[in-house]
């Protein structure tokens, strides 16, 4: 799913700018699901010791989030810890949250002052207006090849808006491709903080290049927010540093940073319909929901895969609650008490997607299509699994070519008629 003008450094080198080609894209809080069985989405609880000290009062609860207070005997927050300081640390969780807030209260503004760039959004930097139209041509030519279907969905989007989506769609892929692509062993630090301050740069109208130009414009016509790109960024730092995941909570956290922020990204450009009753808050969550159970697929799809890269992206207590260990991982065998492990894995991904569902019917009409699209298809990849004998140490689950055309007109009768009227062999409780 995803290719890119590639930003590579070398350790001994400044950082240069290549081409290169690449697999495989991260694609978006639980956010206090109401709905749904929150002891499966988050299993650890909340610890203390006695020679812990809580500060009263450190977090200050949302009360229109129905399932965090004081109040809700169902456990607010699903890892907490104490600082050195005696400090109390907040959940990834409503870590998210917070950033969610911030992203809907932007939306409701419409449109940011231009008062808040340095420059003003002409791509005078580059030249001409033809350039910068050229820069949108080759983020759509990008994201046709790498995401084929996902393309086609975006041709029914009014052109501005389908441009936008365009260089989200290939910053991402770039983004993605420093840590996951053929140049990642030499990917440093330093590197990822060199884009980050190219991505500061772009946002104040001073683009690197045509890519990045194409962004530029973007985020000047549209409201989005610079801190789920940061994010994403993050997230490739974790990925530099960090190769197991104690629970959860932790996991939900790098989720949110490498796919969640792709939904908060593209809320704004895809717009909410004039006629959604749904609370700004309510459609950023679903979108965070789509992006979560997109990775929590990509990672149960690529176990193998991944133990083969020393890396284990699975909650460690969970596993050892299921009687499993690292060992079990690298050794690849498909067990009794893997195939029990994997059901509530699986599980829990589509609770996700089932509160994503929630959130694509309030996008605007012409955006519908290529996210129903993406969590249609992305879902069945879970069936496939199953299917596999949750063999995903050496079989890849994916999906067919002749699967992928079928689901795409149902796809668009959801995006038309609502998926209460539809129904979908690709859908699975």
């Amino acid at each position: 799913m995803t290719v890119a003008l590639l930003w590579v450094a070398s350790p001994n080198t400044e950082v240069s700018n290549s081409f290169a080609f690449f697999h495989s894209v991260r694609v978006l809080d639980s956010s206090k699901f109401g709905s749904v069985d929150r002891s499966l989405m988050f299993k650890t609880r909340a610890k203390r010791s006695g020679n812990q000290k809580w500060k009263s009062g450190l977090v200050n609860i949302d009360l229109r989030n129905p399932c965090i207070g004081s109040g809700n005997k169902l456990p607010i927050i699903s890892s907490m810890v104490a600082s050195h300081a005696g400090e109390m640390a907040i959940s990834s969780e409503e870590k998210v949250y917070n950033v969610v807030l911030k992203q809907a209260a932007l939306v409701k503004k419409q449109l940011r002052s231009s008062e808040d760039l340095d420059v003003k959004p002409d791509i005078v930097l580059l030249g001409t207006l033809s350039l910068l139209s050229e820069a949108y041509e080759r983020c759509g030519e990008v994201c046709a090849e790498y995401a084929k279907t996902f393309y086609l969905g975006t041709l029914l989007m009014t052109p501005e808006r389908r441009r936008a989506i365009w260089a989200i769609y290939v910053w991402c892929r770039r983004t993605d491709e420093l840590v996951d692509g053929p140049n990642a062993s030499h990917i440093t630090p330093t590197a990822l903080d060199r884009w980050e301050a190219r991505l500061e740069d772009l946002f104040r109208g001073r683009p690197f290049d045509m890519l990045d130009a194409a962004l530029s414009d973007t985020v000047t016509k549209f409201p989005v927010d610079i801190q789920p790109f940061k994010d994403m960024i993050e997230g490739m730092r974790m990925d530099l540093k960090k190769s197991r995941y104690q629970n959860f909570d932790e996991l939900y956290l790098y989720c949110y940073y490498v796919a969640g922020t792709v939904g908060l990204m593209s809320v704004p450009v895809m717009g909410i319909a004039p006629e959604s009753q749904a609370s700004t808050e309510s459609v950023y969550n679903a979108a965070l929901a789509l992006g979560i159970a997109n990775q929590l697929t990509n990672i149960l799809r690529d176990v193998g895969e991944d133990a083969r890269r020393g890396r284990i992206y699975l909650p460690q207590d969970e596993l050892a609650q299921a009687g499993l260990s690292d060992d079990d991982i690298f050794a690849g065998k498909v067990t009794d008490k893997w195939r029990n492990f994997m059901k509530d894995q699986i599980k829990r991904a589509r609770m996700f997607f089932n509160e994503a569902e929630k959130g694509v019917t309030e996008l605007s009409a012409a955006s519908r299509w290529p996210v129903w699209a993406s969590l249609l298809l992305y879902r069945r990849i879970l069936d496939e699994i199953e299917a596999n004998d949750y063999n995903n140490f050496t079989k890849r689950a994916y999906v067919s070519k002749a699967k992928k055309i079928a689901s795409l007109p149902i796809a668009y009768a959801r995006s038309v008629f609502g998926p209460s009227k539809i129904s979908s062999p690709l859908t699975k409780a």
